[in-house]
């Protein structure tokens, strides 16, 4: 019987040498007692479990293992209480056991943003494996987990790992996009000081994201107290009073006896066309109030268009979304579109100030009516007969449009206070993104030349 050939021990000259990234593949420039090596040097990787459809059930059974997903990783961290699946413990390896500091990779997915995703254990667990569709990198001692988990949240890291993977449908990493990412290694006590930077700043970042977050929490909930006194007479009281009209003027009546018509769209489904100039439009269409023609919106032929068009007036017609998305709405001027089964048209009388609707619409009122009255399981859907009967309180038309105006004015400056609410969150994000990019420059002012050399290191524990 032929002997297996012994495989050849590398030199330490030769080990350091497979460790480090050659120079002209560096990406730029690091502190001269850092050193750019590969994450599998800093990192042992791990497959996830693979098992039969019919291995895996929803509800944990003795003996069994819980099973993370994609949708179980977050942005620097895992979540063991999204929608999970099980599998008997017998199909898991110990390696395949999450530990702590632990960080798991999303490596196949449709999803171009969320490809290389990757998020660290703060546990560890006995029952807690991860999916064939992710990856677990182990921090090997080498280099600090948290500072390994920081980088994997790094721009650089993450464009690296998107301009790599591949698939048509589906985005793939394979093990060596990750053991051969260069990863700027400075020397271990600096990457501690470098964690504990971060972890405070992103601590006042997060502290004013929450601050912020809760201000976004108060707009919604002033908008729809805002549309309670609207629509019960109380935002108008001192116009009343000056016009001499009392409350007793409102009068409550049902949308079906104060509108032409209330209607829904195609229930079948035209024949589409590519170069058709004419759309087929659904409540997921409406925005803000207008239509808006989207990449993907279904295009028709004049011939399918005035096959299935519905007669609408541009003075008086509101769209209403009725499935999946209940309460959108838009008004029509006139677009080329058929309307889809998903959302219903209603036809103001000239009693109704069609404004004056569409806020009804966006009270808590309609909203909680439609919810009760929608029917379906997984994707609800509000009947035309329930529109027909909701009712309403009906001012005249001219407190319609005095309550119109208030609340434009109103919500007009809302809208320019939440849009610099969020841009300042937007920004809290890039900042955060620019903070990790400055730490793997080594530019946060934590270095100290008195370090050890981060190649040192590594030519002794190589």
């Amino acid at each position: 019987m032929a002997r297996t050939a012994k495989k050849k021990e590398l030199s330490p000259e030769e080990k350091l040498a497979a460790a480090l990234v050659p120079e002209n593949e560096q990406p730029y420039k690091v502190p001269e007692n850092w050193c750019w090596c590969k994450v599998g040097t800093v990192c042992s990787l791990h497959r996830g479990v693979s098992y039969k459809k019919n291995e895996a059930h929803s509800i944990k059974q003795e003996n069994d293992c819980l099973i993370m997903r994609g949708g179980n990783i977050g942005e620097g961290y895992i979540d063991t209480e999204a929608d999970n699946i099980y599998v008997d413990m017998s199909l898991v390896n110990e390696e395949q056991l999450v530990k702590e500091n632990d960080i798991i990779i999303v490596a196949s997915t449709g999803s171009s943003k969320v490809i290389g995703r990757a998020g660290i254990s703060l546990n560890n667990y006995f029952d807690v494996a991860f999916g064939a569709f992710l990856m677990l990198a182990r921090p090997n001692g080498r280099a600090f987990p948290r500072f390994v988990d920081y980088y994997f949240q790094s721009v650089l890291y993450r464009n690296r790992i998107r301009d790599l993977a591949n698939g048509v449908n589906i985005n793939n990493i394979r093990a060596n996009y990750i053991t051969e990412t260069p990863i700027p290694l400075p020397p271990l006590p600096e990457q501690q000081r470098i964690v504990n930077l971060i972890e405070s700043l992103f601590a006042d970042l997060d502290e004013a994201k929450e601050k912020l977050t809760t201000i976004m929490d108060g707009f919604a909930q002033r908008k729809a107290a805002i549309l309670h006194r609207a629509f019960t007479g109380e935002l108008t009281e001192k116009w009343r009073e000056e016009n001499g009209v009392g409350l007793e003027s409102w009068r409550k009546t049902t949308l079906m006896q104060i509108t032409y018509t209330i209607g829904d769209g195609l229930h079948g489904t035209p024949t589409y066309d590519d170069e058709g100039n004419f759309f087929f439009i659904n409540g997921n269409n409406f925005i803000d109030g207008h239509i808006e023609i989207k990449v993907d919106t279904k295009r028709v032929n004049e011939q399918e268009y005035e096959k299935y068009r519905t007669d609408l007036s541009e003075e008086n017609t509101v769209f209403l979304s009725i499935n999946g998305t209940l309460g959108r709405t838009a008004f029509y001027n006139g677009e080329p579109i058929i309307l889809g089964k998903s959302a219903c048209y209603v036809n103001t009388l000239p009693i109704l100030e069609k404004c004056f609707l569409r806020y009804f619409f966006h009270t808590l009122e309609f909203i909680n009516y439609a919810n009760e009255r929608a029917t379906g399981s997984t994707i609800k859907n509000l009947g035309l007969k329930a529109i027909r009967e909701k009712s309403i309180l009906l001012p005249s038309i001219h407190e319609q449009k005095e309550i119109v105006r208030i609340l434009d004015e109103i919500f007009a400056k809302e809208q320019q206070a939440q849009s610099v609410v969020e841009s300042v969150l937007a920004d809290i994000e890039l900042l955060k993104k620019s903070i990790l990019a400055r730490a793997f420059r080594g530019e946060l002012g934590t270095g100290n030349p008195e370090d050890e050399r981060a190649e040192d290191l590594l030519k002794r524990v190589l």
